[in-house]
């Protein structure tokens, strides 16, 4: 499913917009390279939304790991409110240690059920 939104803002890029080079995460405020290009809704679809900002794969993987959809739509649904919590701040810490077009399997927080 993320695949196929991340093809569809690519598809609808105008020459005009910022090169990938000149994209920056809002969440950890490193350049973005094309292949860790993730398009990530801000209030999730299941929940209405329908804005999206880009984000490093790694970065949106971590805020879908830790958060559930309730709260990405109620509590976190800006870059700021993502920054700010204390779960993120620690991995935002970790990962810009590491080189833009890093990626590492994300697991599950522990503390969300998994059926």
């Amino acid at each position: 499913m993320i695949g196929k939104i991340r093809q569809k803002m690519v598809s609808l890029e105008t020459p005009s917009e910022k090169k990938m080079s000149d994209l920056i995460c809002p969440i950890c405020n490193r350049p973005i390279p094309k292949s860790q290009k993730d398009a990530h809704h801000l209030i999730p679809k299941s929940k209405g939304g329908k804005n999206t900002e880009y984000l490093h794969r790694i970065c949106h993987r971590q805020i879908h790991a830790l958060f559930t959809e309730t709260e990405l739509a109620v509590q976190l649904n800006n870059s700021v409110a993502l920054q700010s919590h204390p779960e993120m701040q620690k991995f935002i810490h970790w990962v810009k240690s590491k080189p833009d077009g890093f990626y590492e399997k994300t697991r599950k927080s522990l503390r969300i059920k998994i059926s």
